[in-house]
């Protein structure tokens, strides 16, 4: 009788457990898992643009839509000149297992500098990217108005004293 209870017990424990180890988990990151993010959907749209860039006026257009499978809010931006001097396409995602935005940031300047990926994270209404490229960090933050009504894109590098100075406003 022991052994019969036994065996009974048994089997109701690996039937109780099959169902658990059949259920599929929900990937962490893949095409069934897009990316959402309240603060970025309010940047996909077409702006207009004007600040600085090394202290000299600047005026550029910047489009953002959501692309792959809502994986990326690709961001194309350029200046106003006829042909553009300056011209971006950035691609900004989430890795879920690190907890963290990532940044692919290609331009004009070619594919040495696109080959560092920028992190980041939100704080409240920004997103800051932090780049390590071979001459020195330099970051780049997104932040929106509370309002709704305009963003803000500041750039800075890192001196070698530890200071950030500006790029880009």
């Amino acid at each position: 009788m022991r052994h019969q209870f036994a065996l009974f017990v048994t089997l109701a424990a690996a039937w109780l457990a099959a169902p658990v180890q059949a259920q599929e988990t929900t990937p962490v990151d893949g095409p069934q898992r897009t990316f959402r993010d309240s603060l970025l959907d309010g940047l996909a749209g077409t702006w207009n643009m004007s600040g600085n860039v090394r202290g000299k006026p600047a005026r550029y257009r910047l489009s953002a839509e959501w692309v792959l499978n809502h994986q990326f809010l690709r961001v194309d931006m350029r200046d106003v000149t006829d042909p553009p001097a300056y011209q971006a396409t950035v691609y900004i995602g989430y890795d879920n297992t690190s907890q963290r935005y990532v940044a692919h940031w290609l331009d004009t300047f070619g594919g040495r500098l696109s080959e560092t990926l920028g992190y980041g994270n939100r704080l409240g209404a920004s997103v800051r990217f932090q780049f390590e490229y071979t001459d020195g960090p330099f970051q780049t933050t997104f932040t929106h108005d509370p309002m709704g009504r305009f963003w803000t894109i500041v750039m800075e590098s890192r001196t070698p004293a530890a200071t950030w100075i500006p790029f880009a406003r």
